[in-house]
């Protein structure tokens, strides 16, 4: 009986399987899966293209202020927060050394839709444009560094308490939906902030920090 029982639940799993496979549920799931694919590496692609580009403007200005002239830090701001849009850029290999997921500013809102910029104390926004990454010190969340605006569209920066820092709130890894936003600083995970630790206080110069769109 037990066999018998067995042998009825082995064709009905083969007549099912049968039936999924060949149908337009089983079609659509593998065309999702690669436009997908597809449209991850298209991205992956562009972005380190257009990285290749600013690091090239980055380069200019670093070696022209005395900055690192090995890496250097870039913000997407195009990108979605859900994706890893903070990138380590390594200029002696002209590549991505590490990226991860990074906020924006809510503008004092309790949500931001889409993306606003500011550099009016008390705004709450992000601020576009190159930062200058200070010395570290043990702020209200822990290990954060001081960061000095230097163009015209961030230098409220030190006076908005503006920092590099960590919260639990950002994931370690990608998400499928937007992730917490700040008060207008680059805040990160916690795990991201400590690779970036050693980079940013055994460089014997300051690093540069580029947020842009």
């Amino acid at each position: 009986m037990a066999g018998t029982k067995a042998l009825l639940a082995f064709f009905m799993f083969l007549l099912l399987f049968s039936w999924f496979t060949s149908s337009g549920i089983w079609k659509r799931i593998k065309a999702n899966n690669s436009i997908h694919t597809e449209r991850d590496y298209q991205s992956e692609h562009a972005d380190v293209e257009k990285l290749k580009k600013k690091s090239s403007e980055a380069l200019s200005f670093i070696k022209k202020n005395g900055y690192n002239e090995l890496t250097c830090f870039f913000i997407d701001m195009t990108l979605p927060s859900g994706q890893k849009r903070f990138f380590v850029y390594d200029f002696v290999k002209d590549s991505i050394q590490r990226s991860g997921l990074v906020t924006h500013g809510r503008c004092n809102e309790m949500w931001l839709e889409g993306r606003k910029y500011s550099n009016v104390p008390g705004c709450g926004c992000t601020s576009l444009g190159k930062y200058k990454i200070g010395n570290p010190y043990n702020g209200r969340f822990g290990l954060a560094f001081k960061l000095y605006g230097l163009d015209e569209t961030n230098n409220n920066a030190f006076k908005r308490f503006v920092v590099l820092h960590s919260h639990e709130c950002v994931p370690e890894t990608e998400a499928r939906d937007e992730i917490c936003q700040s008060d207008g600083c680059p805040t990160v995970s916690p795990q991201f902030l400590q690779q970036l630790k050693p980079l940013i206080n055994r460089s014997p110069k300051p690093v540069l920090l580029w947020i842009f769109e």
